[in-house]
């Protein structure tokens, strides 16, 4: 299993770099996390790790197990319970489009409709550029505001489909 030097990602043409072993050994040597008093912020770690990679390469999983004693198997069932991690190359921003029961009776599905055309990809993907990842989710919490979507942290309400270029405009006027 630990034969692989790298982890070349084939999914989205923005990830077609290459991660090493020596890259994901050296940033985890540097972890807090890893040191001390014998407690592991398993969760803390893999947000680590995510932040820097922008995912979790299969490779960093291996290594966090070996270095923690966390069977492999476990850390998985983490990585898969909690939404927020990525075992594949995502988009810079995160583009959260909620589909439940208000936003859907006040038209989310024009919504959703209008990101898939601006951003050129489906639900579930990222764009070739890297700069979005597209989602669609079954509660934002934020009911009053429906039809809603977030991009990363910020909340957008009350949106029609014009709404959608103008926000996407903006992120990808940013440096």
């Amino acid at each position: 299993m630990g034969q692989k030097q790298t982890q070349k990602v084939e999914s989205n043409s923005f990830a077609d770099n290459e991660i090493s072993q020596q890259a994901i050994s050296g940033f985890l040597a540097g972890l807090d996390k890893l040191k001390g008093n014998g407690q592991v912020n398993l969760i803390g770690i893999l947000q680590d790790v995510q932040d820097k990679f922008g995912y979790l390469p299969a490779e960093a999983l291996e290594q966090v197990s070996n270095l923690t004693k966390i069977p492999l198997s476990k850390i998985y069932g983490v990585v898969s319970f909690y939404s927020q991690f990525y075992t594949t190359p995502h988009g810079k921003h995160t583009v959260r489009c909620c589909s439940g029961t208000a936003c859907h009776v006040k038209g989310a599905e024009r919504v959703i409709d209008k990101l898939s055309e601006v951003l050129g990809i489906e639900q579930g993907q990222s764009t070739p550029d890297g700069k979005f990842h597209l989602e669609t989710v079954a509660c934002l919490g934020t009911c009053f505001l429906a039809p809603v979507m977030m991009i990363d942290e910020h909340y957008y309400g009350n949106l029609t489909a014009q709404d959608i270029k103008d926000i996407l405009n903006d992120y990808r006027s940013r440096a």
